[in-house]
């Protein structure tokens, strides 16, 4: 009997290169043995209802095609599930960095092949209360920079439109006043921002962690000290590098639970999107996630 598999694609992604190639896809899909169907999200939070369906209605496969948006909504749909089908990811949008961080192939040829390979390799969840992410949790000035780019713009000029409302906000760049609590460590001072990574590939900056993995049980904590605006700029540049982690600004360990406290409103970013404000609790779920990746390991993202 052929597999079903459940496609939940975003029509606006990356240009509407999706919604140009999708007779195509679903082509070589189904010549591949996957019986598919398909889901178009239709606004913000869709497609974790799509996702949440497609697991009760007993899909042997979900496939998620868009940006790290998409992924990041079909994650949430799927991770509080009890029988979790693997996930194949299509990278058509226009910010793709956990498909990088996995070495799934840019074109959505390659992508489809990868999927019709089905070689899996199990992979750990971030959760930040009932919010889960794979690739980052952060929060603090520069991180609420990302989902306030409109997601037009964010599609005509890519990358470019973060650094330019990056740039934009530097002089506004503040410190907070954060706790930390893990095992490990306790930090309570002020910082200009924090990032929680679970993969090492994050919104560019490829060696930001770069000994973090998505199948060791733990999450990289990097906290930014409060600095000034040169020393900001001297750290990001450093970070692009992978110079950074021995600055005496940088504070970086590893943990399997943080709770994150702050007497300001402090926003969250979970993926680039939206996830709530401080106070939380971040965790890891080890082992959560079946991803369809390349069997050879040696995929690039082409």
């Amino acid at each position: 009997m052929a597999k079903r598999a459940r496609l939940i694609y975003n029509p606006t992604s990356g240009r509407e290169e999706m919604k140009r190639r999708l007779p195509e896809i679903l082509q070589r899909l189904e010549r591949g043995g996957l019986e598919t169907s398909t889901h178009a999200t239709i606004g913000e939070g869709d497609a974790t209802v799509a996702a949440a369906e497609a697991v009760e209605r007993g899909f042997d496969v979900i496939i998620a095609a868009g940006g790290d948006g998409t992924l990041y909504e079909v994650i949430n749909g799927m991770a509080e599930q009890k029988n979790r089908p693997p996930l194949g990811i299509l990278p058509v949008g226009t910010t793709n960095d956990f498909a990088r961080a996995l070495g799934i192939p840019k074109h959505w040829e390659f992508a489809v092949d990868l999927i019709l390979q089905q070689h899996t390799r199990v992979i750990d969840v971030g959760k930040v209360n009932q919010r889960y992410f794979i690739n980052i949790a952060g929060g603090g000035s520069m991180t609420e920079l990302t989902y306030e780019v409109p997601s037009k713009l964010k599609t005509m000029i890519g990358q470019l439109a973060y650094y330019m409302k990056g740039l934009e906000k530097l002089p506004r760049l503040r410190p907070i006043e954060l706790c930390f609590r893990s095992k490990e460590m306790y930090v309570q001072e002020e910082v200009m921002m924090f990032l929680i990574c679970n993969s090492n590939s994050v919104g560019g900056f490829e060696k930001l962690a770069p000994d973090a993995s998505l199948s060791d049980g733990l999450l990289d904590v990097f906290i930014l000290r409060k600095c000034n605006l040169p020393e900001f700029i001297r750290i990001v540049s450093a970070a692009l590098r992978g110079e950074h982690m021995n600055d005496p600004h940088v504070i970086h360990f590893k943990t399997q639970s943080i709770q994150v406290t702050s007497p300001d409103y402090v926003q969250l970013n979970l993926d680039g999107e939206f996830g709530g404000t401080l106070p939380c609790t971040i965790s890891v779920l080890p082992d959560h996630l079946q991803i369809f990746v390349d069997e050879s390991g040696t995929s690039t993202y082409k």
